[in-house]
């Protein structure tokens, strides 16, 4: 099967509704069969799965925004879209149901909208297409969506492997996390055994970091619907299922112990200070917001809101001595901010493809990796002259993350393999093997001594940093068993 270079990391909404469906076959869904049709609850999820990506507040399509409940009815240049109690007469359903080329979506956008669900939007139409009492018409309607929806528990034993996105050592270093469907899963490292299961609001966790006061920051979100970042204490007490502690990060104040941001797409990338006081997260919306957390997470402060790329912000670091924001960007650049002024200070372009991922292990050298398969080392200051570019990938390079003691990097790539690098100079090292896909996630221990990587297929693989060899590899997907 085909995967563009991105796909797993950030998947389109059609698809990940496809993947909630595969993972949570036979789960409830609301139906209007059995009542009055709610516009919020039934009709507005139709219309933002198949129509918001054309008709925003943004790209307006035929001049037609439908992101409140009174633009909607507006309509747009072919004028009012509806004919409250006939559908037949209603230009919005006859596009949806439309066979002929002019259709909503367009052919070339999507599929046709589901028979099902056009059927509950005549259904809609013909009982006067109103609006649920208690809401404003003028109100955003992704908005509106976003508040009512409930995150669904994560299935006992997956049926098919979770992508892991996202790793990172506990503090201690005996544990690993990584990224689940609507969870963290938390396995010894050493072993590969699921010890803790967190329930989490969001579909998919990007990244990860722990602070210095031992919580886990985790950027994350529904793609295409909404984004996060939210801060955990795994150290909170769950409840037992089938010998693994379960804790509820979406609903209990213990666990979820602050809620930083909400967007309308996926975080897909986080970092802290070395000595935890900033904080940095960047993802779909082109921006990166930075929190000051020298009064603690409980008081965290937005500090500001950097917007810096013309694409989709893939990677992110701050410098060792927290004077500069680093940032690897869809748009095949890397940049560099200057925290304490507020203004950029130098591009760097030599990728010439999309970068993935930055490190800055020392305040004046940065780390940046990307699709051009190179991993290059390069100067913050005065024109980002690239010092050296060295190739030991097959494919694409996803991530760069530094060791926390010795000046050694590790990067991981679509070529399924982890690889070691010596930092001072810039020379390739071992090339860590055990991984059967795309490898998206790397972490090392705190004390150095191990390495993680975790790829497209569930699978996670520990390795000795000083020599290489495997200590444990497993799947991260809780119950999964792999087909013969």
């Amino acid at each position: 099967m085909h995967r563009r270079r991105y796909c797993a990391c950030v998947l389109c909404a059609v698809a990940a509704a496809v993947a909630y469906f595969v993972l949570f076959a036979g789960a409830p869904v609301a139906s209007a069969a059995d009542g009055p049709v709610s516009f919020i609850r039934d009709v507005a999820p139709v219309f933002q799965e198949n129509c918001l990506a054309c008709h925003d507040a943004k790209k307006k399509a035929g001049k037609y925004d439908m992101t409140t409940f009174e633009k909607l009815l507006a309509g747009g240049a072919n004028g009012e879209p509806l004919v409250p109690g006939k559908p037949e007469e209603s230009e919005l359903h006859g596009l949806i149901v439309s066979t002929e080329q002019r259709r909503m979506p367009p052919r070339d956008k999507g599929e046709a909208v589901p028979k099902d669900k056009a059927a509950v939007v005549a259904r809609w139409i013909k009982e006067g297409a109103k609006l649920d009492a208690g809401i404003d018409p003028k109100a955003d309607l992704v908005k509106e969506l976003r508040v009512r929806w409930t995150p669904p528990t994560p299935p006992e034993a997956y049926r098919f492997p979770a992508v892991v996105n996202a790793l990172a050592f506990t503090p201690d270093g005996k544990f690993l996390v990584a990224g689940g469907h609507h969870e963290l899963t938390v396995w010894d490292a050493a072993a590969g055994k699921l010890v803790k299961r967190v329930r989490t609001r969001a579909e998919r966790a990007y990244g990860m970091v722990f602070l210095p006061d031992g919580k886990l920051v985790v950027a994350g979100g529904r793609p295409g619907q909404e984004g996060d970042v939210r801060v955990y204490d795994l150290s909170a007490k769950g409840k037992a299922e089938n010998g693994v502690e379960v804790l509820d990060g979406v609903a209990d104040p213990k666990v979820l112990v602050k809620h930083l941001l909400d967007v309308e797409d996926s975080v897909l990338c986080v970092a802290a200070s070395a000595d935890g006081k900033l904080l940095a997260a960047g993802g779909c919306d082109r921006a990166v917001r930075v929190w000051d957390l020298s009064g603690g997470i409980a008081a965290a402060k937005l500090d500001q809101t950097v917007e810096n790329h013309a694409d989709w912000i893939l990677g992110v670091a701050v410098s060792a001595d927290g004077k500069y924001l680093v940032t690897a960007g869809r748009d095949k650049t890397a940049k560099v901010w200057d925290l304490k002024a507020k203004e950029s200070v130098v591009t760097f372009p030599e990728h010439q493809a999309i970068v993935y991922g930055v490190a800055a292990p020392a305040g004046d050298t940065i780390f940046s990796v990307g699709a051009d398969k190179q991993l290059r080392t390069w100067k913050p200051g005065g024109e980002g002259k690239q010092v050296k570019s060295e190739g030991g990938h097959a494919d694409d390079v996803f991530k760069v993350v530094a060791h926390p003691k010795q000046p050694v990097l590790a990067t991981s790539s679509a070529d399924k393999a982890v690889r070691l690098w010596k930092s001072e100079p810039l020379q390739a090292g071992k090339k860590l093997e055990g991984l059967t896909d795309y490898a998206y996630a790397v972490a090392f221990s705190p004390d150095g001594e191990l390495v993680a990587g975790g790829g497209y297929d569930g699978q996670v693989v520990v390795w000795k940093v000083a020599d290489g060899a495997v200590v444990k590899a497993f799947n991260a997907s809780p119950g999964y068993t792999p087909k013969k």
